[in-house]
């Protein structure tokens, strides 16, 4: 069965087009591949259209994850009936993802921090800002090891 799974961050081009492209190689390396359906959005809508972030993308690209070819959309409450589970990058996504969910939303929605307990981390710090792209992918590399384990 096909399990379909929504990433999201705040403008789609660092954390979520990253957790997206990291899965997407994971799943493939374990033979997953078919049985996911894999896409990431942003709760803003200010980069639309664009790739991701230049500086993320060549730090996804050095630990092999090509996300060249994916590009910014906004979250829309449709996506709470095209996926089954909706994960967020911090509580503020979350916050926002829950006050566009429709009242009969069939997609779970949680952090995407939840899949890596053992990193004690409550949010996956945005590399925007914090200009640790390195430290970012490590997180993501857990949740997605724990995501996929748990498939």
């Amino acid at each position: 069965m096909t399990q379909s799974i929504l990433f999201v961050c705040l403008g789609n081009i660092c954390r979520s087009p990253s957790a997206e492209g990291v899965v997407r190689h994971m799943a493939r390396a374990l033979g997953q591949g078919d049985d996911l359906r894999l896409d990431s959005a942003g709760t803003a809508n200010w980069h639309a259209g664009k790739p991701p972030y230049g500086p993320m993308q060549e730090a996804a690209q050095a630990r092999g994850y090509d996300l060249s070819d994916l590009r910014a959309r906004r979250a829309r409450p449709e996506d709470f009936h095209r996926f089954d589970l909706i994960l967020a990058m911090d509580a503020e996504n979350l916050e926002n993802l829950q006050a566009i969910r429709p009242a009969d939303a069939t997609a779970r929605l949680q952090l995407f921090t939840d899949y890596a307990p053992e990193r004690g981390a409550d949010h996956v710090p945005d590399p925007y800002y914090t200009r640790d792209f390195d430290g970012t992918l490590d997180l993501i590399e857990a949740c997605a090891k724990g995501l996929l384990a748990d498939l």
